[in-house]
């Protein structure tokens, strides 16, 4: 009787894993028949000097040749396969004649419904880019796009409808590891060489959205190839010889997510399991070891500018890297913030010229830093003797943040700053007066108050010094303040999946909204308990997956002669900027912290691994020292803009720099990636 008991349970438990089992299986065999019965194919072939000849292919009944009403150079073999996580599209295009070719593909989302769904391409696209400007990408400019597989974090483009609640996804899964050089950047292009670059994309046909691919790549209806500057469309084609042969692959997913932030959660997670970005190769140097190597930044940097002083570390020259007497408190300068690093490592390591060159930005800060109106002079430029009198909530918030860190530093050293603390104390009960009865602060102001851009994209960033001046100082009325901005980033942003315009060059989906979101959660959790703090974890893990999109799972191809390329750049782990600037760059400063934080509370495994590769893939790869200065004048400089696609921030385009670099935040940022659970330290520790 007991063995009986016993066995009963087994046997059901065998016999829910089996329909399990049954019904998962079954529906890959729909989406795998989805994906036989819903993409169309179109054939391009070029001639040298003609335009290319269409051709519209399909597939005969229980046959895998796709085939043409007339004849073509290529025999092209379509092989679709049940898989673990969706079905497999496999296309091999086999040159009859040599020959010039263009593969393009479209998977129609039957039943979904093109108004109600957003849309998906990590770092680039998100729900219809409603935020962008006018002249970036957007559902205003056009409804269809398709884009270089290499402007993307991850190569795949996604469909979530919102009503439905169910989504489809078509990643690339061939290793792209060679690109040629195109001699054009518009029209029909025949390419130099070999290349293992797509495209892909999605679009709208009858009310219906679909998601697109292309072999070789293709954009359409524009290239992005500069800031806010729409180029006409550009389609390649690759040279094959008589007998030679090109494999595609492609994964297709569909699941339910129950709205968008659950998609991106989702298509995240799957994307990171596909793609298994690996840590870069074991670096060279000690955490020690490289700030040694950046502090070389401070020292040939420190800059007298009016009666401020600083490091020159904003609108430099990359070949050049020359001393100019403009100082920024926040992005992109982070002036403070470069002093207070300055100085810890000089105590550190017994660096009497780093600490003088601190105390003596701190200084000049505390007695000259401020406007009569209380807040940071944010901007100074002595060469054209001028200052910016429009404020910004990020670059007071950033400077605070530095400054307390600093105070917070020499109070346990027994030295006190009294002036230094009024200051900024003045500065924070400011900054509750420009706070919104919604929760949200401006993105930017005057000395007066007078709101100049009263959107509250930015308002995560004020949390971090809310919290500090709270620790700090001990007056919950920050505390308090803090929590209505979550309550509003909650309301407004993270439910609405709307991270936007944190960034102070641009006003469109970045990921510096989602990163400052996520933070900001991690700056209240450090501080409260219980359900409370449960609700932050909570909201800073749903905030972090939009983050992680940003950040690439992959390395994106160079051609020879791009430097990048040349110097071996692995781009996985490096983050794209924002809808408007399609570069990459080393922004991490906390971020790092917050994913392993966040990875102990959830048992997101993935959290870790990827901080991992994150920190491993910044810390030396662009770092210039010695025999190793990668494009860069002076060592330490560690560069700005890498442009790793097809655009244009200024200079050069792929494979090198712009011109113009600004190593003040870039120094900060990996400083902070070095500098382990030092927010931690600060919100944790009994005062």
């Amino acid at each position: 009787m007991i063995k009986n008991q016993f066995l009963r349970p087994v046997k059901n438990w065998f016999l829910l894993c089996l329909f399990i089992t049954s019904y998962l299986s079954l529906a890959a065999q729909s989406l795998d028949a989805e994906l036989q019965n819903n993409t169309s194919y179109q054939l391009l072939i070029k001639s040298p000097g003609n335009l290319a000849e269409i051709f519209n292919l399909k597939a005969a009944a229980g046959q895998n040749q796709l085939q043409a009403d007339k004849n073509m150079p290529v025999r092209i073999n379509r092989e679709i396969k049940v898989v673990d996580g969706g079905a497999e599209l496999n296309l091999t295009v086999e040159a009859l004649a040599d020959t010039y070719f263009s593969l393009q593909g479209k998977f129609q989302a039957q039943g979904f419904s093109y108004d109600t769904s957003y849309t998906f391409l990590p770092g680039f696209w998100y729900r219809k880019n409603l935020r962008s400007p006018d002249k970036a990408p957007s559902v205003r400019v056009s409804k269809n796009w398709i884009v270089r597989e290499d402007r993307l974090s991850a190569p795949l483009a996604g469909i979530f409808d919102r009503e439905k609640q169910m989504s489809y996804s078509l990643a690339r899964l061939d290793k792209v590891d060679e690109i040629a050089l195109a001699p054009l950047n518009q029209g029909e292009v025949i390419l130099s060489g070999r290349t293992e670059l797509g495209a892909v994309g999605f679009g709208e046909e009858n009310g219906q959205p679909y998601l697109a691919f292309a072999y070789p790549y293709q954009e359409a209806p524009h290239t992005y190839y500069r800031k806010l500057t729409l180029g006409p469309p550009v389609t390649t084609f690759l040279s094959l010889k008589k007998g030679e042969r090109v494999t595609l692959r492609y994964r297709l997913m569909k699941f339910a997510a129950t709205d968008y932030a659950d998609y991106m959660r989702q298509i995240w997670t799957r994307s990171y399991d596909l793609y298994q970005p690996k840590p870069v190769a074991e670096n060279k140097f000690s955490d020690t070891e490289v700030k040694n190597i950046l502090a070389k930044f401070y020292k040939q940097s420190f800059v007298t500018a009016g009666n401020l002083k600083g490091f020159s570390g904003i609108h430099l020259q990359t070949h050049v890297v020359e001393k100019r007497p403009v100082l920024e408190v926040g992005f992109i300068g982070r002036v403070l913030l470069n002093a207070f690093n300055a100085l810890e490592h000089g105590e550190q390591h017994q660096d009497q010229d780093l600490e003088n060159m601190a105390y003596d930005v701190m200084n000049s800060y505390e007695q000259n830093g401020f406007a009569p109106t209380g807040f940071f002079r944010e901007v100074v430029n002595a060469e054209k003797n001028t200052e910016a009198t429009t404020y910004s909530i990020r670059r007071q918030s950033e400077g605070v943040y530095a400054t307390l860190l600093y105070l917070d530093y020499e109070k346990r050293k027994g030295r006190h700053h009294k002036v230094w603390e009024d200051k900024i104390r003045r500065l924070l009960d400011i900054m509750l007066q420009l706070q919104a009865r919604d929760g949200s602060f401006p993105r930017k102001f005057k000395g007066d108050r007078q709101l100049v851009d009263a959107t509250g994209g930015s308002s995560p960033s004020a949390v971090l010094p809310l919290v500090m001046g709270f620790k700090y100082f001990g007056d919950t009325n920050y505390l308090n303040a803090a929590r209505k901005v979550i309550d509003y980033q909650e309301r407004e942003i993270i439910s609405k999946s709307d991270y936007f315009s944190s960034t102070l060059d641009a006003d469109c989906e970045d990921k510096e909204a989602s990163l400052y979101a996520a933070t900001a959660l991690y700056y209240m959790a450090m501080v409260t308990k219980g359900k409370e703090q449960e609700r932050y974890v909570n909201l800073a893990r749903q905030a972090a997956y939009f983050t992680l999109s940003w950040y690439y799972l992959w390395d994106v191809p160079f051609a020879p002669g791009q430097m990048l390329g040349d110097v071996g750049l692995k781009s996985r782990g490096w983050g794209n900027v924002s809808v408007e600037n399609n570069h990459i760059d080393v922004f991490i400063f906390e971020f790092d912290e917050v994913l392993k934080w966040l990875a102990q509370e959830t048992k997101e495994q993935r959290f870790t691994d990827f901080a991992n590769v994150i920190r491993t893939s910044m810390r030396e790869q662009l770092l210039p020292y010695q025999g190793h200065m990668v494009g860069i004048a002076k060592e330490g400089y560690y560069p700005e803009v890498v442009q790793h696609t097809q655009w244009d921030y200024g200079h050069f385009g792929k494979g090198f720099y712009n011109l113009h670099f600004a190593p003040g935040w870039t120094v900060a940022s990996i400083w902070e990636l070095l500098t382990d659970e030092r927010a931690k330290t600060y919100l944790t520790r009994k005062r």
